[in-house]
């Protein structure tokens, strides 16, 4: 019998579910080559979702229902939050785009957007092994379906391939580790594989051997070096447009079930893969920043600069546990929940920027293709500039402070091997900042090869400048999102 207090932790995924259907069924009937009617049903649907999950953030509570298989707390709610506006996000910039290239005859990139979202909802929400599983097939099936939209494209074909046969193994890696810590505990419930580990009957090797295959499956998913060869491609050659929708809200999910996997379920084990994740840190630290500088295509450039930015996550979420302590794992889990939120909406920017340049059989997506922007359109080339700004960490871009967060959390550890990668961070963060600025000189510096002026929707240029805006305001002022992740994460490692 299906308690009522579990049907309200679960509205918002009833809610989607419910609409995705409905708007898929009323579609049909849907004649406007940008499918108005249907965008602005999802629109609605999502501005809803994320009035419910905000709600439920603020309410600060942490409920588990339909037998502790899902967990409504403030972190999960948050980042629900964050994900449905990515979104909404996603759709406006999004939509002009895929109107111009034949991607919305029907209404599947609405509705696989939608079910994509539910399945990064699972994911959030996961207490179970099964259930995180759950989601993260939901939003990858979603995915590869997105990928290949444009079915008459080649390149964005092979792309869909590639990600399907990468991620497939990366689901095997994943499901193979959970299900060696189930034979091994016996559970398949996060808390109670928490417990079970911590009375140190259970075989170490079994452990260690599990954890190895999903914390590999975990650096797949955030797309962490040497994992990482699914991104350069499949962001190249999906619609950009996808690539924004692939390269946004799901990284919100990824974080989620890293922090239900490895700080919820295997704390006890930290010291292990702590270790990985300092592997994968330095890896994707050194290969995204030093790979990034040889393109010259913008969104393959951001691909490698999102393998760097993911490094970065990577040293918040192995400086929680220092000598056996988990006093620094509030601190240090936060800022890298502040540096994957600040990195989201910086990623939203910069490609709809490049959706923005797009024209009807013109991508845009060349760093020469940016020439002389800043004389054709000196807002876009602001906005442009702002992120490129903040991914390189200038102040007072949002940027800069979530790597100072994380460099903070790593520091205060007193650790040397902690302030050594510190250091090491910084380092690459100055090689980071060779691409992104080379980047401005092209916008600022370089003649434009075409005159035109660049022509945006008004939903799309408001949504755009309230984007670009925020990236600066939140780097003048980062205090209140801070906060909010703070005690978000303290709320979840205290239940």
């Amino acid at each position: 019998m299906i308690d009522k207090l579990s049907l309200i932790i679960v509205s918002p995924e009833i809610v989607l579910l419910t609409m995705a259907c409905v708007i898929a069924i009323a579609d049909l009937s849907v004649t406007s080559r940008l499918r108005t009617a249907t965008y602005w049903l999802t629109m609605a649907t999502l501005g809803v979702v994320a009035y419910f999950t905000a709600f439920f953030a603020t309410e600060g509570q942490t409920i588990y229902a339909f037998g502790r298989m899902v967990v409504s707390d403030p972190m999960g709610n948050w980042l629900k939050c964050f994900a449905t506006l990515a979104m909404m996000v996603c759709l406006v910039y999004g939509r002009p785009y895929a109107g111009d290239r034949d991607m919305l005859r029907g209404g599947e990139m609405f509705t696989l957007a939608m079910f994509s979202l539910l399945g990064i909802f699972v994911m959030i929400s996961g207490s179970n092994f099964l259930v995180i599983y759950l989601g993260l097939e939901l939003l990858t099936l979603s995915s590869y379906a997105l990928v290949a939209l444009r079915r008459d494209h080649a390149t964005a074909t092979e792309a869909a391939m590639k990600y399907f046969v990468l991620g497939a193994m990366a689901s095997g890696f994943l499901l193979y580790g959970l299900s060696m810590l189930y034979g091994a505990t016996g559970s398949l419930d996060v808390g109670t594989v928490s417990k079970i580990i911590a009375t140190g009957q259970v075989k170490h090797q079994v452990l260690v051997f599990g954890l190895v295959f999903v914390v590999a499956g975990l650096a797949f998913k955030l797309g962490a070096a040497p994992f990482h060869m699914w991104i350069p491609d499949v962001y190249q050659g999906a619609p950009t447009a996808v690539t924004l929708m692939i390269g946004s809200a799901p990284e919100l999910a990824a974080f989620a079930i890293c922090i239900r996997l490895l700080a919820e379920g295997l704390m006890p084990l930290a010291m292990d893969w702590q270790q990985m994740l300092m592997v994968l840190a330095v890896a994707s630290l050194f290969i995204g920043n030093f790979a990034a500088i040889a393109q010259t295509n913008l969104k393959r450039m951001l691909a490698y600069s999102t393998i760097g930015q993911m490094g970065f996550v990577l040293l918040g979420l192995l400086s929680g546990v220092v000598n056996g302590s988990t006093a620094p794992a509030a601190n240090a889990y936060s800022s890298a929940m502040f540096y994957i939120v600040t990195y989201v909406l910086t990623a939203l920017a910069s490609f709809g920027v490049i959706l923005l340049l797009a024209r009807e059989g013109f991508e845009s997506d060349e760093i020469a293709d940016l020439a002389g922007l800043n004389q054709r359109s000196p807002l876009y080339a602001a906005i442009m500039a702002i992120c490129l700004l903040s991914l390189a960490g200038v102040p007072p871009m949002v940027g800069f402070y979530a790597k100072l967060a994380v460099l903070q959390s790593l520091v205060v550890s007193g650790s040397p091997i902690y302030i050594g990668l510190a250091v090491y961070a910084v380092l690459m963060s100055l090689v980071a900042a060779f691409y992104y600025i080379r980047v401005i000189k092209v916008m600022y510096f370089d003649a434009p090869i075409t005159a035109t002026t660049v022509a945006a929707p008004l939903d799309v240029r408001v949504v755009l400048t309230i984007n670009g805006a925020l990236i600066l305001v939140l780097g003048i002022l980062p205090g209140g999102l801070m906060t909010l992740c703070a005690q978000a994460i303290l709320r979840t490692l205290n239940t």
